[in-house]
């Protein structure tokens, strides 16, 4: 909707950290992103001069100049304000709104004909002139040539002594040219942020209208108020969002899922009819009908196949886990390949780290493995393999194989009576004993 020539970012004080988003988004954009500075604070319409010196000399067109502290502002605004300046042959156009405490912004003062002949600051305002409820929304378009000759001529002589951007409109009307507001209806699309508690009230504002649209297109949101969603996730129809959950990143989920509660998930991609119950994922995937959770951490990396099962504080990291395989629970599965339709048992443990590199381990597909294995990675365990409870697996296990390790287990008679005496559990062997010694009188 909108594919402008030329992407300028205007930066003053503490400009580093914004230096780096700026390079992420350019990036994600496929696109350069040109940085002007302002160096000296001088005001709104100095900002706009250090941002036109990062354009090509012999640009012709119109300048789009918005603010950088207004999120909600969106493509179809910004094309909507260029379409009706280009359209009346304006030299500039400001968008408007209309808010029920205009304070801290600008008033837009019109004409009895309602022709818009100045912005100003509330700073500068007459009392009649700070009744006024119309206010700039900050967000103008500019034929380049007026823009230029006007920001030419502002000066520092107001309650701020800066050079304000405003000034240009009262400046372009004077010199005869034609001078237009857009009016926004929704002026939550132009809210600006000031401080922490407005910029968590936009932030709300945004969700509750991401929440919406998805509930519109099938998605049930059980607590619109207690679920959080990024704006570039996807959702299918007919998925069941739980209260306490929040998918953020470019996470995608299929169709007919139940996600949550309690549930959050960042870039994890979850296929038809699976259910995420309990589940902190990041970089992860899901496939179609499998179950995640309760209290599943997926790092990144895990990839979890149809119809398959992580379970109950289950942690996976850099695994590939196969179609139907389940590792029900109390499980690490780390730097691991498994097959198709295996079970892991309870309290395994994929030992990837062997104190200097990440090693992994591979497990066939069919493969039983007993309660409490470790698996001492490099290791293969083969196809139909079963390994006994409690097993240490440090070599390859041929497919088909029974691995079991350790040794036959032996019982010290009276340990408990002898090495700790008087304790509650010698108490209790005791009158055991004695109760076994009675049973056994003739």
């Amino acid at each position: 909707k909108m594919a402008p020539q030329h992407l300028v970012v205007v930066l003053g004080q503490n400009h580093e950290p914004i230096e780096h988003v700026v390079d992420e988004l350019s990036g994600t954009l496929g696109r350069s992103i040109e940085v002007a500075m302002q160096d000296r604070q001088l005001g709104t319409g100095h900002a706009v001069l250090c941002g036109l010196s990062a354009l090509p000399d012999d640009f012709a067109g119109v300048v789009v100049v918005t603010s950088g502290d207004v999120p909600l502002l969106d493509a179809d605004t910004l094309a909507d304000l260029v379409a009706v300046h280009t359209s009346r042959g304006a030299a500039a156009t400001v968008l408007t709104t209309t808010l029920s405490d205009p304070t801290g912004y600008g008033r837009t003062l019109r004409t009895q004909d309602n022709e818009v002949i100045a912005i100003v600051e509330q700073a500068d305002a007459t009392p009649s002139q700070q009744l006024i409820r119309e206010v700039n929304a900050g967000v103008y378009a500019f034929d380049i040539a007026a823009l230029r000759s006007a920001l030419s001529r502002l000066s520092a002589d107001n309650a701020q002594q800066e050079l304000y951007l405003t000034d240009v409109i009262s400046i372009v009307r004077q010199d005869g040219q034609v001078v237009q507001a857009r009016h926004v209806d929704d002026s939550a699309l132009v809210a600006g942020v000031n401080n922490r508690v407005q910029l968590a009230e936009l932030a709300a504002e945004l969700n509750r209208r991401i929440v919406a649209a998805h509930q519109l297109a099938g998605v049930t949101v059980v607590d619109p108020a207690t679920t959080w969603i990024d704006v570039d996730v996807s959702i299918g129809r007919d998925t069941v969002v739980q209260p306490g959950t929040q998918l953020l990143g470019r996470t995608g989920i299929g169709c007919r899922c139940t996600i949550g509660p309690d549930t959050t998930l960042t870039d994890v991609a979850v296929g038809d009819d699976a259910s995420v119950v309990r589940t902190h994922g990041a970089g992860a995937s899901i496939g179609d009908g499998a179950t995640v959770g309760p209290f599943t951490y997926l790092r990144p990396g895990t990839v979890l196949g149809a119809e398959g099962k992580l379970g109950a504080f289950v942690e996976a990291k850099n695994s590939t886990i196969g179609t139907g395989t389940k590792v029900p629970h109390l499980t690490y599965v780390g730097d691991a390949d498994i097959g198709e339709h295996s079970n892991i048992g309870a309290s395994s443990v994929f030992v990837n780290y062997d104190g200097t590199t990440k090693q992994r381990t591979t497990v066939g597909s069919h493969v039983r493995t007993g309660s409490d294995t470790m698996f001492v990675a490099p290791v293969t365990v083969g196809d139909g393999a079963y390994t006994g409870a409690g097993t240490v697996v440090r070599d390859d296990v041929p497919p088909g194989a029974l691995a079991v390790s350790g040794g036959q287990q032996r019982n010290i008679e009276g340990w408990v009576q002898r090495k700790r005496p008087g304790s509650a559990a010698a108490e209790a062997a005791e009158k055991a004993r004695r109760r076994l010694e009675a049973d056994q009188a003739p």
